[in-house]
């Protein structure tokens, strides 16, 4: 047996192809399909069964056109019930797909009602748990992402499937779906894979008895919600259809009623973008932080430098169920005119003790708490956009943003330059380096 794994950073997910003797099984594949048939095709491998854990909150799945594609046979918890064609999976039911293999489900709730883990048998031996997102790697899937009404009865559940999992012979291979920098992983996850063994030795949560005492550590500081979830579970649950080519015009100018999302580097984007603009620099979350804080489904044009690889934005795009992209614009000229400053440490904290200066925060809570910035107005980066700039902040005065690395407080800075705001960005380690250079209660 061989298990080959695809990481999609961006989202904190992974997929998975179990190979044995020729036969492939294909778990919690994203719509982007085809780096994992090609990899099958490489492999010589005859796809035997697409399984999917659970209806998924955080990207579109490529299950069912996987399943239509190669013919294998897609299957699914007995209680998501889609409104496509599929195998249901029941508790403990097998099934068989020869040479010995067998797949066990495990009905998992917790993450989603529904949530079914995987566990693979050769020859009779238990071997991989492809938990999805119940069992994590020193965490567990969080239970609130369908709304805080369900959330204790479904960390209740998910109490009871972690101590089932956590019964399996220790020996056992675990291949969780989220890992780490997943929005959907109850507190921070680590290694992408583990045993169940390692679980039990290091997974602080299977050493809690008490399902009330557990469902408090799942849900006392949770992590916010980004916004594109809520599109996530309906189209998986009436079926995705397949992704489209990856194909995008060059424009030489914007078209009428289009979103302007600048993908160059923040250094290029900071000397000037379009004015109008919303700048998140390509990286492995630019379709993340995309479908959080733009307006879903609405037409979009990037902005890129020439021989930027806008394929890469448009896939990331894709997965979250984002197919506007309209075509690209690679050449500014003299329209590029709304600007915003990058500074280091020392000149970033010398520009803050200047008279007018203020300093905006777009940290998450849970990250404030742990470095306060005391006089800082602070509000969440995506809150900036939902609830607009906060009204403390002084539109003739100049804005210094910070967060912990200079990425969110660079997205923020484009906004501010947009609302007429003159805003500097604190590049490098962020908040944390600055909380020590300014000492004393500032201090993490």
């Amino acid at each position: 047996m061989d298990v080959v794994s695809f990481r999609t950073p961006g989202l904190g997910d992974q997929t998975y192809l179990l190979i044995h003797e020729g036969k492939g099984v294909l778990v919690d594949p994203q719509r982007d399909i085809g780096r994992f048939l090609d990899a099958a095709a490489e492999r010589d491998v005859d796809l035997r069964f697409v399984l999917e854990t659970h209806l998924h909150n955080d990207y579109l799945s490529g299950g069912e056109q996987a399943a239509l594609r190669t013919g294998a046979e897609l299957i699914m918890p007995a209680a998501a019930a889609p409104a496509y064609r599929h195998t249901p999976a029941f508790h403990l039911e097998d099934i068989d797909g020869g040479a010995g293999l067998t797949v066990r489900p495990v009905h998992t709730p917790g993450h989603t009602p529904e949530h079914t883990s995987y566990l693979v048998l050769i020859g009779g031996e238990p071997v991989a748990l492809f938990s999805g997102g119940s069992l994590l790697v020193a965490s567990a899937g969080r239970p609130d992402l369908l709304g805080p009404e369900r959330a204790r009865s479904l960390a209740r559940l998910q109490h009871i499937s972690l101590r089932r999992l956590a019964a399996l012979p220790p020996e056992v291979a675990l291949y969780p779906t989220h890992g780490e920098g997943s929005f959907c992983t109850a507190t921070g996850a680590g290694r992408l894979t583990s045993t169940i063994g390692a679980e039990l030795a290091h997974n602080a949560l299977l050493s809690i008895d008490d399902p009330e005492k557990f469902a408090d550590a799942l849900l006392t500081a949770p992590m916010p919600i980004p916004a594109f979830y809520r599109h996530m579970g309906p189209a998986n649950t009436l079926g995705v259809p397949p992704m489209p080519p990856v194909h995008v015009p060059e424009l030489d100018a914007v078209p009428e009623g289009n979103q302007v999302l600048d993908i160059r580097p923040r250094q290029a984007q900071a000397r000037g973008m379009l004015p109008g603009s919303l700048g998140i620099e390509l990286d492995d979350d630019f379709g993340s932080w995309t479908g959080w804080l733009l307006p879903h489904a609405e037409p979009i044009t990037l902005v890129a430098e020439p021989g930027q690889d806008v394929a890469a934005a448009v896939t990331q795009l894709a997965q979250i169920g984002v197919d506007t992209v309209r075509g690209v614009v690679r050449h500014l000229g003299e329209a590029a005119t709304q600007t915003y400053e990058l500074l280091e440490l020392d000149a970033f904290v010398e520009r803050l003790a200047r008279p007018g200066a203020q300093l905006l925060d777009v940290r998450m809570p849970s990250e404030r708490e742990q470095a306060r910035l005391e006089g800082a107005v602070e509000r969440f980066l995506p809150d900036l956009f939902t609830q607009g700039v906060p009204t403390e902040l002084d539109s003739a005065r100049p804005v210094l943003v910070v967060c912990a690395s200079g990425r969110r407080s660079s997205i923020a800075a484009g906004l501010l330059a947009r609302e007429g705001y003159r805003a500097s960005v604190l590049t490098g380690t962020g908040a944390a380096e600055l909380a020590v250079e300014l000492g004393g209660e500032h201090a993490a």
